[in-house]
Parts: C-alpha cells; structure tokens; sequence
C-alpha cells in the first residue's frame, strides 16, 4: 500500500502496536460484531478456506492473525495433528483460548503471541499456513508474507482470506455503502474503541486485491498464485505455493 494506514492517527506508537492495542480493546466483543457486520457470510468463507486446505491433508498448520481462532478451530476438520494460531493481540487469544477449551481442542490448537513480520518458527515448519482478514494489518505486508514463505515447507499452500472491492454494479455502490457508512457507524454505536472499525473500513478498501495481491505473492517467490472472488467479490481466498 502507497499509503500506511493505523488506527490512531494521532498515536505515536507504530501500526503493530496500534493494532494489537486496537484488538485488545476490542476483543471481547469483536466476535459477534463481526457476525453482525457480515451477516454471518464470513462463516461460509471460513468453510471454503478449510476445503482447500484439507485437499492437501497437512499434518501441521500455522494460523496467522488468527484473533479469537475461528478459523484454527474450523481447521481442526483438516484432521492436522497440531494447529498453532499466531496473533499480536493477547487479549483477542484470550478469547479465542476459552473457546477453544470450550470445545476440547486445547490438545491440538495452541494459542501463541507473535509478531508476523518475525515468526518464532524455523524456517520449512509448516505443511500449510493460512491468514483470514489479517494481512492488511502487517506493518509491511512484503516482511510479512516473506516470513510466512520463510517457515512453509517446499510444496507447502497458503491461503489467504481477505476484504476485496467489487467492480460490478450494483455490487461495488453497495460495498462501498456498507464500508463507508454502516460499518464505522456499527463501530461508533457499539463498540468501545469508537475509530476501530473506521480503521478496517479503510484499510480494506485500501488493500491491494486481485491480481495485484498475487503479484506481490509472485514477486515473494510463491507460485501458482491464485485469486477467488467471494460472494460478488466483496471478499477474495488466495492461494499459493512454495
């Protein structure tokens, strides 16, 4: 992206901490505002993510920005013996910690704190690695996704699930009605930290998407970059190689 865009326009922290200092406060009711912002279709993306990974049968899987782990805990279907769900907010893991003691997956899913653009794994660890509305948050997404080529064993997939632009009418004006407005709205009336989602409303709109995304994926050195529109193309699946 031309242009770094943070939460708090004001703070001088940089953008990693921001963000984590954003989710934190928020995490507690981040779950079921997000169902209310996406009503629910982010579930059915989730479900196509664990298709394509499952295809591949991986033994182990890294989640990065995995929040409160919904999708570590759909990736348990993948039948992987270990999942390790990465994230820079404690408090979001916290949330996604009970979850997942609720469910019985402590077994398999271990919840970490770590930081995207410096992963705590040697490099070849993973079978598939995978990101769901988290890599227009990295600081420097180029850092970020070279990390994460970094620790993908050789004929390993990641997967990538993230906000898009439509280019159809009607579907563009009403993306753009719901990211501009209800959405920063939803935040300002409901949420405690007041310019969060304000801050998603942007950086979504702003992420590189399409064909541009999988450039950078190609420049990483990934291949077979692939793009998915979902749903009219308000949201994308990506998937490559290494």
């Amino acid at each position: 992206m031309s242009k770094k865009i943070t939460p708090y326009k004001d703070s001088t922290l940089g953008k990693k901490q921001q963000i984590a200092q954003m989710f934190d406060t928020i995490s507690n009711e981040y779950d079921d505002l997000n169902r209310v912002i996406s009503f629910g279709i982010d579930i059915k993306w989730r479900n196509k993510v664990v298709q394509i990974v499952a295809e591949t049968k991986p033994d182990n899987i890294l989640d990065i920005a995995t929040g409160t782990g919904d999708l570590a805990i759909n990736l348990t279907r993948t039948n992987a013996t270990q999942i390790i769900g990465l994230d820079i907010s404690e408090g979001m893991l916290e949330v996604g910690r009970k979850k997942i003691l609720k469910k019985e997956l402590h077994k398999t899913i271990d919840m970490v704190v770590g930081d995207s653009e410096n992963l705590p794994f040697d490099a070849d660890t993973f079978d598939a690695i995978t990101v769901a509305f988290g890599v227009r948050n990295f600081e420097n997404l180029e850092i970020g996704l070279a990390e994460i080529f970094r620790v993908l064993k050789p004929g390993g997939l990641f997967v990538v699930l993230e906000t898009s632009v439509p280019t159809k009418f009607p579907f563009k004006q009403g993306y753009y009605l719901h990211n501009k407005i209800v959405l920063p709205l939803v935040g300002k009336l409901f949420s405690k930290d007041k310019v969060a989602y304000s801050y998603l409303s942007e950086s979504a709109s702003k992420f590189p998407y399409g064909k541009a995304f999988n450039n950078i994926l190609d420049k990483i050195g990934f291949t077979s970059s692939k793009a998915y529109p979902q749903t009219f193309g308000v949201a994308t699946i990506y998937t490559a190689t290494k």
